[in-house]
């Protein structure tokens, strides 16, 4: 869908979900092909289940329905009788046609999605470039002083400021490292995602959880892998991670942005992972920390950077092979899924979801020594985890990160945590 009618999509989401008569377009909505049976399903389930919830729904998910999304579902309403909304779509959808904006003017802050071919994905020029092993690792950030040790101390000791990780096992820890994805899907083969994955199966074990690996899932086989893991009883544990490595897109959301891709080529958007270990979903893990790192793209936009002090040499490895994670917010026949946000998160606590990168741009993967999030991530963990809080561990992750390459990338996070998180090492 385009950047106008994605737009005027939002503008009458009100209307829309207030006035919407969502039972009578499900025929019609597959008859047109718009969306398949499942996804009919998960729109019906969205929620509550009620009208507004599916409406609310069916909005988000027509955003990336292709570029005839708009045009198809206008139809759709003139099918079920809807007319006073499907003119109201097409009357808003004619006249933004006849009065395009001014490309020269100010975007407000958005930027309409792109639409890159292989050749500008990956470049034979400049391209970033992934720190090696041997270059020296980023300084300590923190004053290590005396008086801080003992803080750290008293917080990894006190309930009230910081998670109490005394199990041993101390959780479930599952890994989904998709690297073949079908030819049909069009996401190339992730080359260098196994170093990424045998790192993070080796930091988690050494922080006593219990690791669980999968590879190469398609987008349901994912979910089902992740409601199992919500669904087991987590009484007797004090913590569960989550470490998702795909490919990955931007998705509309209203709560956590982002999608990964299933090996079949369908987005499963990042609220509905999260979303999926709720209090309603997990009752087990109520209060306790749900910790989520993905290691994908968030969109298809490559970050030059802004002029600084001069880059050192040890960041540039001409014999490297970096490639992103990438596909872009497409239009067509390959997403042929969409992302499934969630509305509401019933108990948004104690939850940190960490990204590889900023929302809508690149992540960058070496294919000799895997993604530059997870390998920078190991290392502050192998260096800091024995003493430093998760916050202050991803900071330093993002401030190493952040130096990296010809093209830049920084790692951020969503943070519902209430308290300090300090690992079991």
């Amino acid at each position: 869908m385009n950047e106008a009618d994605r737009r005027l999509l939002r503008q009458s989401r009100v209307r829309l979900v207030g006035e919407l008569q969502v039972a009578a377009l499900w025929d019609a909505l597959l008859n047109r092909e718009l969306f398949t049976p499942d996804m009919i399903e998960d729109i019906q389930r969205a929620g509550s289940g009620s009208r507004r919830d599916q409406a609310r729904q069916l909005i988000t998910d027509l955003e990336t329905r292709g570029s005839q999304a708009l045009p198809l579902f206008i139809s759709c309403l003139e099918d079920t009788g809807q007319e006073t909304l499907a003119s109201l779509l097409r009357t808003s959808r004619q006249a933004a046609k006849q009065d395009p904006e001014d490309p020269s003017r100010p975007s407000q802050g958005k930027l309409a999605p792109v639409v890159l071919g292989p050749e500008e994905l990956w470049p034979a020029k400049l391209r970033p470039e992934v720190l090696r092993p041997e270059a020296p690792r980023p300084v300590d950030i923190g004053s290590g002083g005396f008086s801080e040790i003992c803080a750290q101390d008293r917080a990894k000791g006190n309930a009230d400021l910081a998670y109490v990780l005394n199990a041993d096992p101390c959780g479930h820890c599952l890994i989904i490292n998709n690297v073949n994805f079908c030819h049909e899907s069009g996401l190339r083969t992730r080359t260098g995602s196994s170093i990424d994955c045998e790192r993070m199966q080796q930091r988690f074990h050494l922080l006593h959880f219990m690791v669980d690996v999968k590879c190469n899932l398609a987008a349901k086989q994912m979910v089902q892998a992740l409601v199992e893991l919500a669904r087991r009883d987590h009484s007797a544990l004090d913590c569960c991670v989550v470490v998702i490595l795909s490919h990955g897109c931007q998705a509309s959301h209203l709560q956590f942005p982002g999608a990964v891709y299933g090996m079949d080529g369908y987005p499963v958007s990042v609220e509905r992972i999260v979303n999926i270990f709720n209090g309603t979903g997990c009752p087990s893990l109520g209060g306790k920390p749900k910790l989520f790192f993905i290691q994908a793209c968030g969109g298809e936009q490559k970050d030059q950077g802004f002029e600084v002090a001069s880059t050192s040499p040890e960041d540039r490895t001409p014999d490297s092979d970096p490639e992103p994670d990438a596909t872009p917010f497409q239009e067509g026949p390959v997403t042929v899924d969409q992302p499934d946000a969630v509305s509401s998160l019933p108990t948004p606590s104690d939850i940190l979801v960490s990204y590889s990168t900023f929302p809508g741009f690149v992540s960058w993967r070496d294919t000799k020594s895997g993604s530059w999030y997870i390998e920078t991530l190991d290392s502050i963990f192998e260096q800091w985890a024995h003493c430093e809080d998760l916050q202050t561990l991803l900071l330093r992750v993002a401030n190493a990160v952040s130096v990296k390459g010809v093209y830049k990338q920084i790692p951020g996070c969503f943070n519902f945590l209430r308290k300090k998180l300090f690992f079991k090492t």
